[in-house]
């Protein structure tokens, strides 16, 4: 066994160790950011009694100046046209009702504009934005902080406006607004309250303000892709990296590969970011690909333009318990962009080298006529087009995406999303790389040029196009009661030809090349339906989860062509070779299955959470071969568990443990003809979760993974497998994202991963598996300016780390380690941003993954691309 391999014993004193270190941290800075008592903050207050009620106030909605009418304040008035970030909310309890807090940086004024509707009492204040210590949020919400008051919410509606909305519980509560030091306070009391009958809040308590929905900052503190409920990161015991949508924009990702390479213990699998498909492995295996939270199964891992991409959710390790069958590596959940219901108009326009052209539109806002805030149908509209060509000769690409949605907004208890998506592409399919004689290994012939193309320009052809239509559905029956209803259907149409080059000759410069053509089809419908049920029992708190998922999937390859092209020299390439030893290919794989899970996340106590999970599936698999015309078909049937607890000995730090489970179906059959046990992945995870500050959030996760029933040569029949294999993973991951001081961000991962075979017939035990690092990392970090005449500029810095990785199974050959230097600089300026992205900015030659002993794959050489946005 090679490298570093953990022992339960010292991973545990790893762990104990750094959490200690992390408490200390977290602790250090909670004592030093303490919330003044609610008294030293009242005694700032500066009351102004010409300040109307919302009653009266004349509707339809009118523009009032908070301090139009008073004397000259001590706090300075915004610059026209700046935004003012909101860096605090507070809601505390007062006696009459509560009290929200926008706190700004100086005290700025703010302009608010009142309007009302039904129970509900709306403030827009324009030229500001949240910059809240817990991120960039786009939605806060307290729910039922006071008798008579349902819900508060503070949200970004766009690039410069904020929204603070209070709803009554029968009528519209009685609103006061003052001005602080400290920044706007809105005093709130329920119509027809007095004092509260309960007991009276502690001097310095705050009522929780939830974090919900879209994120614009590094840190992301919820998802619901590990437990199907918007849950905290440090409440869910695996882990879970977000990468949201600042980190793609601040490093001009163009291509769903780019953004993944942010995740530490992910790595490029046998394909480069250049081809249409992504590979990649999470912890040594391959990552799962959902849409929405619904799996994607064939045809997937499309390497997508990123303009209609929110963020991408990585859960690592196995996830069977929540979206069925698959891979036990992980799963990357992309989450598409959403309507917005305030007016957003965004264009953007991207030139590179290598002939790079892009450009993009992103509508949103409402289809409704009327000027109340009575919406119920909202749009979005994302649009872009891309053209490039590559360091590889012949290479080009041409890459066409237009994704519209809608929402509809029932009732205030129902809400219906409907999106779609086409997305085309064209030109030239993969990268077929270079063999590793005359890369890594030694060539009696040379080195051969990275630019060279040993696929044939004359014959390679490639159109994809792929639609996709869904819905989601939710319905409230009461504030604890919720359904959910997903559905979604892809439509691949996939028409292409390749001449593959199948590996270097004796004389080491000319490699054979195998043509095939083929007009593939894929069907794929998913149906997910849920429950969400939160409920007490004394007092344990237990949020449930049930539900059925259904699919059905229909992959075919009609009039497939397949043949034979002369070597190609790769020293002295000549092409437009023909086509030699023509055959003919059709089959048509079809499967479909049901799964049905039930989860419940147990509050034990305050700090003592146990989640348990588990998935039964039945899956069923037909294969036809119409070339032969034969065929065979298999039914698989397995359950998958999922147990996990979360202590937190202080609020910033969470412990957790869990076990989980995959399960995979495998295809074909033994020499006596029984059919193969699905594959199966097991893994046991302990690790830790800090807020080390407000802004700032850290997880640490010690790993052990094994995936069984692999195929195997059977030693009595080469021309049949058995299920002896197993390989296991083990190893450390760490994350850290967020602010660490205003205005700079970071985003870093560390892995630290011993990947082997642990039984096989074929290959020696302890071999290392292909395309995993030992070791890795990945650091982002920004820094934009906050004041002065070059507010708005900020610099980026990339740093990309990759250890050696094994070529192939056999590991008869080595990737290099190497290191990869990005950076960028951008400025923005009200609606408007500027932005310069260099990748590799070295020019360091260097290799991201290998297709065994046929194909080493580069990384880009340097490149450069600006970028022009305009929000309005």
């Amino acid at each position: 066994m090679r490298g570093w391999c953990l022992s339960a014993s010292v991973g545990l004193s790893f762990l104990i160790s750094m959490a200690g270190c992390l408490s200390a941290i977290a602790v250090s800075s909670v004592s030093v950011q303490e919330k003044p008592h609610r008294q030293d903050v009242e005694t700032k207050y500066e009351t102004h009694s010409q300040i109307p009620h919302l009653r009266e106030i004349q509707l339809p909605a009118t523009s009032a100046q908070i301090l139009g009418q008073q004397p000259a304040p001590t706090n300075p008035p915004a610059t026209p046209g700046e935004v003012i970030a909101i860096t605090g909310v507070q809601a505390n309890p007062t006696d009459n009702g509560v009290e929200v807090i926008l706190q700004t940086p100086s005290g700025e004024q703010l302009r608010i504009i009142n309007h009302s509707t039904g129970n509900s009492y709306i403030a827009d204040i324009p030229n500001a934005q949240l910059r809240l210590s817990s991120g960039d949020a786009i939605a806060f919400s307290s729910k039922n902080p006071v008798a008579g008051i349902t819900e508060i919410t503070v949200t970004n509606l766009d690039a410069s406006t904020i929204r603070v909305t209070v709803t009554g519980e029968t009528t519209l509560p009685t609103v006061e607004l003052f001005d602080s030091d400290a920044g706007l306070i809105v005093g709130l009391t329920p119509a027809e309250t007095v004092l509260q009958p309960q007991a009276p809040a502690t001097d310095d308590e705050t009522i929780e303000i939830v974090v919900t929905g879209e994120q614009d900052t590094y840190r992301v503190p919820n998802t619901s892709v590990g437990t199907r409920t918007n849950t905290p990161l440090r409440d869910i015991p695996q882990s879970i990296q977000v990468i949201p949508q600042q980190v793609i924009r601040d490093q001009g990702a163009n291509r769903l590969g780019e953004i993944l390479e942010n995740a530490p213990g992910v790595s490029q699998a046998g394909r480069s970011s250049r081809s249409i498909f992504n590979e990649f492995n999470s912890r040594g295996f391959s990552l799962n690909f959902l849409r929405n939270g619904v799996p994607e199964q064939s045809g997937t891992g499309i390497n997508s333009i990123v303009s209609n991409i929110e963020r991408v959710e990585i859960l690592k390790g196995p996830a069977s318990v929540l979206f069925g069958l698959g891979s036990p590596g992980g799963s990357a959940n992309v989450v598409t962009k959403k309507p917005l219901q305030e007016p957003f108009y965004a264009v953007e326009a991207t030139i590179g080298n290598f002939n790079s052209y892009s450009s993009s539109i992103d509508l949103s806002g409402s289809l409704d006529e009327n000027t109340d805030d009575n919406t119920t149908v909202l749009y979005r509209l994302n649009a872009s087009a891309n053209t490039t060509e590559s360091f590889i000769d012949f290479f080009d690409r041409q890459n066409y995406l237009v994704a519209p949605s809608l929402t509809w907004q029932i009732d205030e208890r129902t809400e219906l999303t409907i999106d779609a998506e086409y997305q085309r592409i064209t030109g030239t399919r993969l990268d077929y790389g270079l063999p590793p004689e005359g890369t890594i290994l030694p060539n009696p012939n040379g080195k051969i040029p990275r630019n060279r193309y040993r696929g044939e320009p004359s014959l390679d052809e490639n159109d994809t196009q792929i639609y996709r239509v869904g819905y989601d559905l939710e319905h409230h029956f009461s504030e604890n009661w919720q359904v959910r209803s997903r559905f979604q259907t892809v439509f691949y149409k996939d028409i292409y030809a390749v001449a593959v080059p199948q590996g270097l000759l004796a004389n080491k410069r000319e490699e054979p090349r195998f043509y095939g053509k083929y007009d593939a089809f894929l069907e794929n419908y998913q149906l997910d339906n849920y429950v969400v049920g939160r409920f007490a029992i004394g007092s344990i708190q237990h949020q449930l989860v049930a539900g059925f998922n259904l699919y059905r999937e229909i992959l075919a390859y009609a009039n497939g062509i397949e043949g034979n092209v002369a070597p190609l020299d790769v020293f002295n390439p000549i092409y437009g070779a023909p086509v030699t030893d023509i055959t003919t290919y059709d089959d048509r794989t079809r499967t479909r299955g049901i799964g049905l899970y039930l989860q419940d996340q147990i509050t034990l106590a305050e700090n003592l959470i146990v989640l348990l999970g588990g998935r039964f599936d039945i899956s069923n698999q037909k294969y036809d071969f119409f070339t032969d015309s034969t065929s065979s078909s298999q039914q698989d049937e397995a359950f998958s568990p999922r147990v996990g607890i979360v202590y937190q000995p202080i609020e910033p730090i969470s412990l957790y443990a869990s076990y989980s489970r995959s399960f995979r179906p495998q295809r074909g059959r033994a020499s006596d003809n029984s059919q193969f046990k699905p594959e199966r992945g097991t893994q046991y995870e302990i690790g830790v979760k800090a807020d080390l500050t407000d802004r700032l959030s850290a997880t640490l996760a010690l790993f052990h993974l094994t995936r069984s029933n692999v195929l195997t040569t059977d030693p009595n029949n080469l021309l049949f497998s058995i299920q002896t294999g197993e390989q296991r993973s083990q190893g450390v991951e760490f994350d850290l994202s967020g602010e660490i001081l205003p205005g700079w961000n970071i985003f870093a991962g560390l892995a630290l991963i011993d990947a082997e075979i642990t039984e096989d017939n074929d290959l020696p035990v302890g071999n290392q598996l292909n395309n995993v690092p030992s070791n890795s990392l990945n650091l982002w970090t920004t820094y934009e300016l906050q004041s002065g005449s070059l507010q708005g500029l900020g610099f980026g810095l990339g740093i990309f780390y990759a250890g050696e990785r094994q070529g192939d199974l056999d590991n008869s050959f080595q990737l290099p380690s190497y290191i990869r230097t990005d950076a960028a600089i951008f400025y923005t300026r009200n609606n408007f941003r500027a932005a310069l992205n260099l990748r590799n900015l070295f020019d360091v030659e260097y290799f991201t993954s290998a297709r065994g002993r046929n194909n080493v794959l580069y990384g880009d050489p340097f490149t450069v691309q600006g970028t022009l946005s305009w929000e309005f």
